[in-house]
């Protein structure tokens, strides 16, 4: 079983640190093709208006947030959410981001049946993701008397688990969509198509990143509870 901990510190170990790198890599990307412009000279709310009319959606509104790389889609208000960067850039990053956006708008117009799983998943994961800190503690504090505390933190720890894999082909689907579309509508082209690309793959590895962190820490939990079972 030590060597189980053992193994466990020395994954998790490895995974915190590629998921840093994976982190940086990302930023290093969206500020080197955010520096590139497209030969079209669209801004990211005008590749999103583009994207969203060539599918024939209607009542998606395209907004700009605030912060870095806070791009999203919220599926409740069917709003794409473009932060300041790619909504009014110009460049490579802008309109892969915009598009990708724009990607999720496509999956929930045409009834994509993760993106639906994905949703209803939503409030039971804040909830989970809320709760988890305290039990925690609770449960490392309690193992040895009431391990049912510890079976109740991995009860949560897998409903974020089964969240964060569910998400990963969400993201690779609506990169795919969004890469399809700016390659057919000539709004990237040659390099900048292939730099689209490039950016969007590093963004979707953040995801795997987080997912398997997340399936290690469930691990983990699962193996201090079956040791405490045993004792």
């Amino acid at each position: 079983m030590m060597m189980g901990y053992y193994g466990y510190i020395i994954v998790a170990g490895v995974l915190s640190v590629v998921g840093m790198i994976v982190s940086q890599r990302l930023k290093s990307k969206f500020n080197h093709y955010g520096r590139i412009p497209i030969r079209s000279g669209m801004t990211g709310a005008q590749v999103a208006a583009e994207m969203l009319r060539h599918f024939g959606i209607h009542d998606v509104k395209i907004v700009q947030g605030q912060g870095f790389l806070t791009d999203h889609y919220n599926p409740l208000t069917k709003t794409v959410n473009l932060s300041p960067q790619v909504y009014n850039g110009y460049s490579i990053a802008s309109a892969a981001v915009a598009a990708h956006e724009c990607g999720h708008a496509v999956q929930h117009a045409r009834s994509y049946s993760l993106l639906q799983l994905r949703s209803k998943l939503v409030p039971i994961v804040n909830l989970s993701a809320m709760a988890q800190q305290w039990l925690l503690l609770i449960a490392f504090m309690t193992l040895s008397t009431m391990p049912q505390i510890m079976l109740i933190t991995i009860i949560a720890f897998a409903v974020t688990t089964l969240f964060a894999f569910v998400t990963l082909p969400v993201e690779f689907d609506a990169s795919r969509r969004a890469l399809v579309w700016l390659d057919e509508s000539g709004v990237t082209q040659g390099a900048e198509y292939d730099g689209a690309k490039d950016a969007l793959w590093w963004a979707a590895m953040t995801y795997v990143s987080a997912a398997l962190s997340s399936l290690a820490m469930l691990l983990f939990l699962i193996l201090r509870y079956a040791g405490a079972s045993r004792n």
